[in-house]
């Protein structure tokens, strides 16, 4: 059933890449000589006055090469790669990082290397093809690997490629066809009302064709760096990961002691995470990592310590119980994640709540003008070029048959009754698609999806729903993941749809032709996030066990796993430290402070977060080093592409690495230092830790300094 619905979906794109590439590339060959126009027009970026019209660089009046092979071939290419890339990144620090600037970079980088004459449409479906694999990964990996997580525990629970690949494809279909009907609201009707950050650095790249090419060699040598950086500590093991305090004197003893310890990753792509979002969210997260690091882990530890030995109420003793300490033997990290976390979690939660009544606004008036635009579809009225989109009528026949075949993956693959498949099908339904909007409003406005809050809320309401109709125990906890993964991915989806769209809208690419081969992007996306997933449970893991010693983060999926379990297993929750999490939200946003990069801060390990504030200051530094405002901005673009390098290049390398673990069997085969055999290892293998990443910091300073004014 599921390969007859996707073989009509497949019979209807290339159906409709064959009418309209044919078309157009008869008409270009008679306007191949037609130069465009270098700059973006002055209207691109401010609110049109009455009557004014919006011009594209490429004229609505004429086609341009947009979907060739080329751009089709490139843009799976990056698909590829970047999802790859993107799905270790989540796993490891909980941040997937955005790939629509770095494969414009590289699109513009290639096709002046290939000599491509008139590129510009293609480098547009090259970007939108590969940006495929930032949404799948972040919808896949905030949830899926809770599968795997709770496998631990219920050894019921059986993971496969499918259901991973199934939850991200069938969830990345909804995100586009959803999006669809709200095109011209949001890249159109809110022109210049609008920022859309993200959409604007991706439409500047795209132009500068004539520097594409030094920046992709930038791009490519940083991502070298960055890789072969974290690939000699990570897999060689040259030194160590992570820098702590209890490598100083007392550093042991305070961790003992007061369960205070101070922990830093070395690693290229945490820091240029911190380089990338900025000084104040930096600052944001890891002060919300220390609240619960060096506030609330010694403060329970304290409360352990009052109620054996007693405390003083005015001139009153009160009594200790005697006995010993319950949190004395344990770690700092054990603390954190017995009692710390779920006050993270409940942040979370609501800061996700936070977002969506923020953005509820948005969802009735989108609503209205989809239903204008389906209606204005039938008037018959000619559309230009550039406001051509899927026939609303094969947009819901589409809907329905990826419908269709997510009722039948929950019948079969979740092996669930069907009448908890119509629920759990009609859940996902309204829950995507009212998200939907809030999504890419998100992304219209700050450049950020809060997919993950919103997630969390799609499993709370799920859950409660689905324990309603006689869901529970390990099979319910694996539909409201798998629910969980299909809405995640839709948003995540949406978010990053709306981005593409809106510099195909700029530049004057066909609307059709990007939702179209979107479709492809997601395709190819999916498959290879299913594998690495399952490549990296295999090498890394998801939970700490006598295999895995150090699994991989997984954050938002250990979030997801926590809600779950005790909503399904009738254990209960630990409603207290929810609620005061969630308190902690209401009164970061009452202070205008981000409760969800907060909240993050406060639940995802203190070595992920540290590093962010060295990135932050970087940049901050970079932006003010000079009185030359010109010189500041060249210095911050370059470090911005070779943090990007970094972070792709570190990725990359890790997936790299986990493949050659995964085919040898072997955690150690390709260490070259055995610290743990050597006399004080750990505290030399930091040591050399602290050193090399000052020598990363210098490269990365040095290289960004090289920028002139007029790059």
């Amino acid at each position: 059933m599921i390969n007859y619905i996707f073989f009509v979906l497949l019979i209807n794109i290339i159906t409709t890449f064959d009418l309209y590439f044919n078309k157009s590339t008869k008409t270009y060959t008679m306007q191949e000589n037609d130069s465009l126009e270098k700059n973006l027009p002055e209207n691109a970026y401010r609110e049109l006055t009455p009557g004014e019209v919006y011009e594209p660089v490429m004229s609505a009046n004429k086609t341009f090469p947009e979907v060739t092979t080329w751009s089709v071939v490139m843009g799976l290419l990056m698909a590829v790669i970047f999802s790859a890339a993107a799905a270790y990144s989540g796993l490891k620090i909980g941040q997937v990082f955005e790939a629509a600037i770095p494969i414009s970079i590289i699109a513009v980088g290639a096709s002046a290397a290939a000599k491509k004459k008139n590129a510009l449409g293609q480098n547009i479906i090259i970007q939108s093809i590969g940006a495929s694999s930032g949404v799948i990964v972040a919808g896949a990996v905030f949830t899926i690997p809770g599968l795997y997580i709770l496998q631990s525990k219920y050894p019921e629970i059986q993971v496969n490629f499918w259901q991973i690949f199934f939850s991200s494809l069938l969830g990345g279909f909804l995100g586009i066809l959803f999006l669809i009907p709200f095109r011209k609201y949001f890249v159109k009707d809110m022109h210049g009302k609008l920022p859309f950050p993200e959409a604007t650095a991706t439409t500047e790249i795209l132009m500068t064709g004539e520097k594409g090419g030094t920046q992709a060699k930038l791009l490519v040598v940083s991502g070298l760096i960055g890789g072969a950086f974290d690939f000699a500590f990570t897999y060689l093991r040259l030194w160590g990961e992570e820098f702590t305090s209890r490598v100083l004197p007392y550093g042991t003893a305070l961790a003992d002691k007061v369960k205070m310890v101070f922990k830093f990753n070395v690693s290229s792509l945490i820091f240029s995470f911190g380089y990338l979002v900025g000084l104040r969210y930096s600052l944001i997260i890891t002060v919300g990592s220390l609240l619960s690091w060096f506030v609330f882990v010694p403060l329970v530890n304290e409360i352990g310590n009052l109620i054996i030995h007693g405390f003083m109420i005015g001139k009153v003793m009160i009594p200790g119980s005697g006995g010993i300490n319950p949190f004395a033997a344990m770690s700092p990290e054990d603390i954190f994640k017995a009692c710390v976390r779920p006050i993270g979690i409940g942040a979370i939660a609501m800061a996700g709540i936070i977002g969506i009544i923020k953005s509820s606004g948005v969802i009735a008036s989108a609503f209205k003008l989809a239903v204008g635009v389906g209606n204005k579809a039938q008037e018959g009225v000619k559309i230009e070029r550039t406001q051509k989109d899927l026939k609303m009528s094969f947009v819901m026949l589409l809907i329905f048959f990826t419908l269709v075949a997510v009722f039948v993956f929950l019948l079969l693959g979740v092996n669930i009754t069907l009448t908890q498949a119509l629920v759990a099908l009609v859940t996902i339904l309204i829950i995507s698609f009212l998200f939907t909007t809030v999504a890419a409003n998100a992304i219209a406005i700050v450049g950020s999806n809060p997919v993950s809050g919103m997630t969390l809320m799609t499993l709370i309401l799920s859950s409660v729903v689905l324990v309603s109709v006689g869901l529970k125990g390990w099979q319910g906890m694996v539909s409201s993941l798998v629910i969980g993964g299909i809405v995640c991915t839709a948003l995540s989806m949406a978010g990053g749809f709306i981005t593409d769209l809106k510099v195909g809208y700029w530049l004057g690419t066909t609307p059709i032709k990007q939702e179209s081969f979107k479709f492809l992007g997601t395709l190819v996306s999916a498959a290879t996030v299913g594998l690495v997933i399952y490549i990296l449970n295999q090498v890394f893991g998801f939970t700490q066990t006598a295999v895995h010693a150090k699994p991989m983060t997984a954050p938002q999926a250990n979030a997801m796993a926590a809600i779950i379990e005790p909503l399904m297993s009738g254990s209960g929750v630990s409603w207290v430290l929810l609620s005061v999490g969630a308190v902690v939200s209401i009164l970061l946003n009452w202070l205008k402070i981000s409760p969800l990069a907060f909240a993050l801060g406060m639940f995802i390990p203190l070595p992920l977060n540290t590093p962010l504030i060295v990135g932050g200051l970087l940049n901050h530094w970079f932006n003010k080093s000079t009185k030359d405002a010109k010189l500041n901005n060249a210095r911050n673009n370059r470090g911005i592409l070779i943090a990007s390098g970094f972070i792709a290049g570190a990725a990359l390398f890790g997936v790299f690495g986990a493949i050659i673990l995964f085919i040898t069997g072997k955690e150690d085969s390709m260490n070259l230092v055995h610290w743990d055999k050597i006399a004080n290892g750990e505290m030399i293998a930091q040591i050399l830790a602290f050193f090399a990443f000052i020598g990363l910091i210098a490269y990365f300073i040095w290289e960004s300094f090289r920028a002139k004014a007029d790059d």
